[in-house]
């Protein structure tokens, strides 16, 4: 069951933003998103706040200008999905236009599992390097660092996730979430902090005179990667992300961005210059995080890194075939679990805990997403590891922080839980599979214990109805240059409809023509042929349709209610 309710939004700011200038209903909306001052909508990068206010960034820095300087090896320890890729590259290139000796190595998540394990940190000893750089991962890696300290290498941690009740003896870590740091922005992406670390390695270095009769390395030129790694990753657009985003969205709309990220916009079939935070995390995100779940990240970090448009081309090719694989496997693992829960009552429960033995290790996570947007549940899905264990992803619904659940599961039952960790949203843990049911009750117990009735409603917010001087074009314009993502999200509408005509297009569209006391107007519902009913209360959103040249403005029906 879902409930449209309008978005409450404080009445005296929309005004005063309104007298700043502002368009009305666009005031309505900013306001609507805790926005209290237009300047907080300035995305020019000089409002990037500074790396001296993100705890042992400059020590780490100092650690990485030494070692240029000593002319040591450094390994980028990276994830395997969309924002360690990134991170990777951005380590990758900055640190070596700034002078470092450095290469990389990305776990195969099949063999080697989440994070600087000791098994990954032997591996990495092979390439004899003198320092271990984790990007997006490391701050729960305890033993990892401990096993790089034996082998006689050193471990720096650059991470975004949170840390658990101990903290790895790394030399250094920056990380905005660990404790002690006041960084204002906890929200950055992997690929966020290992570039606020590059700005600051670049500013200890021309202290020391390292730029002296040359050029320094422009920073803002991975600006694009940065963008596509903070989308992609979901995490929360506040001010300082969305000026990441929309500096680096300025730079592939303008065509400067990396060979890699052109490459899988053109096998996506999409414009470089129409680009939007859509395409990084709708598009260009799951063809990149593909290699990670079925094949090999470093299939994917190298299609960053390259600066052959050629061989882009090529490593996009590849991405965009594993990620219709994926689409297919993705499709077959939902249809067995919805046969599974074919008899589920909603109401039955306020968690799901899935496994099935055929299910693919590298897409749980997507199919958790999409149950959890069905059922309306946390929902943790398992596959079996090569190892025998239970590897589960979770994804959650508002009102349970999902690492924080998992870890009173993990103090409540001490053997249950061999390893978690994550977010508030999202999270990965391994199980026995012995311990499965008593996974599930005590998982369930939690779940019932933080939620309360009302949170198991999905709720449809909108930012209210439109009449005829806002349902526009120039509105759907402004709307689309705007940088809309989680916890900034993007405009949504409602209004009654009275349907003129459907059809379905693409075999699996709901094409409409659509009229209401505030226009006729065209109008679409993606993957979805179901027939609309002649009058309907719609949920919607503005777009600008462009065809042959020419912009027209379309309704992108969301959900509606009909007789």
């Amino acid at each position: 069951m879902s409930k449209i309710i309008q978005r409450p939004f404080p009445a005296d700011t929309s005004r005063l933003l309104a007298q700043s200038g502002i368009v009305p209903l666009l005031a309505r909306i900013y306001a609507a998103r805790g926005i209290r001052d237009p300047a907080q909508l300035d995305t020019d990068i000089r409002h990037l706040l500074p790396f001296t206010l993100l705890k042992n960034a400059e020590m780490m820095a100092g650690l990485l200008a030494d070692a240029i300087t000593d002319n040591k090896k450094i390994l980028i320890v990276a994830d395997y999905d969309a924002d360690g890729a990134t991170a990777c590259t951005v380590g990758m290139r900055g640190l070596s236009a700034l002078g470092a000796r450095v290469d990389f190595i990305v776990p195969n998540r099949f063999e080697y599992g989440y994070g600087l394990t000791p098994e990954i940190v032997r591996l990495a000893k092979r390439s004899e390097p003198d320092i271990l750089l984790t990007v997006d991962n490391g701050i729960a890696s305890v033993e990892g660092v401990a096993e790089a300290a034996r082998l006689g290498m050193q471990v720096l941690v650059t991470d975004h996730h949170l840390p658990g009740d101990t903290l790895p003896d790394a030399l250094c870590i920056v990380n905005p979430n660990q404790p002690g740091c006041t960084f204002p922005s906890k929200n950055l992406a992997g690929v966020g902090v290992m570039f606020y670390v590059l700005m600051a390695l670049r500013a200890e270095m021309r202290k020391r005179g390292a730029f002296a009769g040359k050029a320094e390395p422009n920073l803002g030129n991975l600006l694009d990667l940065v963008a596509l790694g903070t989308v992609a990753d979901v995490v929360r657009l506040d001010d300082n992300n969305r000026i990441l985003v929309q500096q680096g969205l300025q730079r592939i709309r303008a065509g400067r961005s990396c060979a890699g990220i052109r490459a899988l916009l053109r096998v996506a079939r999409r414009l470089a210059a129409q680009a939007s935070a859509y395409e990084l995390g709708f598009i260009v995100g799951p063809r990149l995080n593909a290699a990670g779940r079925l094949d090999d990240m470093s299939l994917g970090i190298r299609c960053l890194l390259t600066d052959d448009d050629t061989e882009a081309g090529e490593i996009a090719a590849r991405l965009d075939a594993l990620n219709h694989e994926r689409r297919t496997i993705e499709a077959d693992m939902q249809d067995s679990a919805l046969a599974t829960l074919h008899a589920f009552d909603p109401e039955d429960g306020f968690s799901l805990a899935l496994f099935n033995e055929d299910w693919h290790q590298g897409v749980i996570g997507i199919l958790a997403s999409r149950l959890k947007d069905k059922f309306h549940r946390p929902v943790i899905a398992f596959a079996r590891s090569q190892t025998g264990e239970l590897k589960g992803s979770g994804r959650s619904i508002a009102g349970l922080h999902l690492r924080d659940a998992l870890d009173l599961v993990s103090k409540r039952h001490p053997q249950l839980i061999l390893k978690f960790g994550g977010h508030a949203m999202a999270a990965g843990l391994s199980i026995l599979e012995a311990d499965l049911n008593d996974f599930r009750s005590a998982f369930e117990s939690v779940a019932q214990e933080l939620l309360d009735a009302e949170a198991l409603v999905k709720t449809i917010p909108t930012d209210g109805t439109l009449d005829a001087s806002e349902s526009t074009l120039s509105i759907a314009r402004e709307l689309q240059r705007q940088v809309w993502g989680q916890g900034f999200p993007e405009p949504l509408f409602e209004g009654d409809f009275r349907v003129q005509t459907q059809r379905v297009v693409g075999e699996k569209h709901l094409k409409l023509k659509l009229s209401s006391p505030a226009g006729s107007f065209d109008a679409i519902r993606f993957f979805s042929a179901e027939p609309a009913p002649d009058d309907i209360h719609a949920v919607y959103s503005l777009s600008v349709n462009e065809y042959n040249g020419s912009e027209t403005l379309q309704l992108i029906v969301r959900h509606w209610i009909g007789d």
